[in-house]
């Protein structure tokens, strides 16, 4: 199943969605539905974006929408975030796909390319600061294919020819680099509130159809049954990343509530 495929059910349900705030979608039809894909994270924070749609909507104000330099800068304000979110001197790199930024990732570091979640248990066992390549989904809630190679600065200067070989970068507009870049440094303030008693509190229903690790859910579900077992969560409100390999997200600040109708309707797949 895809994305296109479980939002047109979303659609045969409940009717368009109206509004998005937190972890909610808000239909047409007066349906709140618990968004558990967030657009493959980028929503982790919240629809909202928080202030960094209060920049992106400042910059075009400005109209500083064309293709000439904004920045009178040697490196950008992105990448300085980025840095900080690594706590390394990072370079970086934007792609349209995450296929294009892992190929560019082996291509610079075969060895050590590696994808970066949020509170992820895997980042805590590993010094992220010393993955030489880390693949980046920026948590800003756009519906664009935005992905970011932070590669590490020193092993770059070290070997310049290699970025000769790099292949499909594209450059923002000034606007969204600003609001990618607020939400970095959003990212960065969550990181030291959200805690694992934030995730937990959901095992009881959740852990009967996922694994967790942080805020992600990997599902126990067998692949033949997912798009089923999709379905069957839409029917109770809940929309999980219609993606197989795609964790769904633990709803942050929602009410362990939003799950009754699942609970008293389990999915029979064992």
């Amino acid at each position: 199943m895809n994305k296109s495929e479980l939002y047109n059910e979303l659609y045969n349900r409940y009717g368009p969605v109206t509004r998005a705030r937190g972890c909610f979608l808000y239909t047409k039809k007066g349906i709140r539905v618990t968004d558990m894909y967030q657009e493959g994270g980028r929503a982790i924070l919240g629809w909202e974006g928080g202030n960094a749609f209060t920049m992106f909507k400042n910059v075009l104000s400005r109209s500083q929408t064309g293709s000439f330099i904004c920045e009178d800068a040697p490196v950008s304000r992105l990448q300085k975030a980025v840095s900080e979110l690594f706590a390394s001197d990072r370079t970086i790199f934007i792609f349209s796909s995450q296929k294009a930024a892992f190929e560019a990732g082996l291509t610079l570091f075969p060895d050590e390319t590696s994808l970066y979640r949020p509170w992820n248990s895997q980042n805590e066992k590993l010094n992220i600061s010393q993955i030489a390549g880390l693949i980046l989904t920026p948590p800003l809630p756009w519906a664009e294919t935005i992905f970011i190679l932070a590669a590490d600065t020193k092993q770059i200067q070290e070997n310049p020819d290699k970025l000769l070989l790099l292949r499909n970068t594209i450059k923002l507009p000034f606007a969204l680099e600003t609001a990618y870049t607020r939400s970095i440094y959003n990212l960065i303030k969550a990181l030291q509130e959200r805690k694992e008693t934030d995730w937990f509190i959901y095992d009881t229903v959740l852990t009967k159809y996922w694994n967790r690790e942080g805020p992600y859910l990997f599902p126990k579900i067998p692949q033949d049954n997912y798009k089923d077992f999709a379905l069957h969560c839409l029917d109770c409100g809940i929309f999980i990343s219609p993606e197989y390999n795609q964790p769904s997200i633990v709803p942050f600040g929602s009410d362990r509530g939003v799950f009754t109708k699942l609970k008293n309707s389990p999915f029979a797949w064992e």
